[in-house]
């Protein structure tokens, strides 16, 4: 499956505009995070564009979101690795993440959501406004973006080798990369 093939997928399963945003910022992420890894970006783009293909449909089951959207992607043919990835993501299930590229879904998935608060906080709510050094003095505080889980961003460190600061601005320059599209 290429990307745009991938993407008329996603966009056929995910109707949800805000959904559809962060599944691209994740997608540009992930993206990002292979060129740095010298790991092949468009297969690492498609595990972001693809890791939440049923989330509007389990939604209401977190016991079985991403293993629906694994079995989703099986039946399309995509990599294995893609697949384990995509299920892999959820910490829902403890499933293992022995790949580079699902420790950089899981990682990257939250990192999303920090990065877009830190946007709309800021009076010009623009991705262009900030910098990794804006989102990391707001990292710690608890009210600030409570939905965007920590854990997975400070295992960074050692699943990917990146200190949070590095991830937190590759994040960043991937997301602000695609600024219009996410409307920020």
């Amino acid at each position: 499956m290429n990307r745009q093939q991938a993407l008329e997928f996603m966009l056929e399963n995910v109707r949800t505009s805000n959904l559809r945003k962060h599944i691209l910022a994740v997608e540009a992420v992930m993206r990002r995070l292979a060129a740095r890894f010298g790991e092949d970006a468009d297969k690492w783009g498609l595990a972001g564009l693809l890791h939440d293909i049923d989330y509007e449909t389990t939604k209401d089951s977190p016991d079985r979101h991403s293993l629906v959207g694994g079995e989703m992607l099986e039946t399309a043919g995509l990599a294995p690795e893609i697949v384990e990835a995509v299920k892999a993501h959820n910490d829902h299930h403890g499933l293992p993440r022995p790949t580079l590229m699902a420790k950089a879904l899981h990682a990257s998935d939250p990192l999303t959501g920090l990065i877009v608060a830190a946007a709309l906080i800021n009076p010009a709510k623009k991705l262009g406004a900030i910098d990794a050094k804006f989102i990391m003095n707001r990292f710690g505080e608890k009210a600030f973006a409570r939905g965007a889980r920590r854990e997975p961003m400070l295992a960074a460190k050692a699943e990917l080798g990146l200190d949070l600061e590095e991830f937190v601005a590759l994040g960043l320059e991937a997301m602000q990369g695609i600024s219009a599209e996410l409307g920020l």
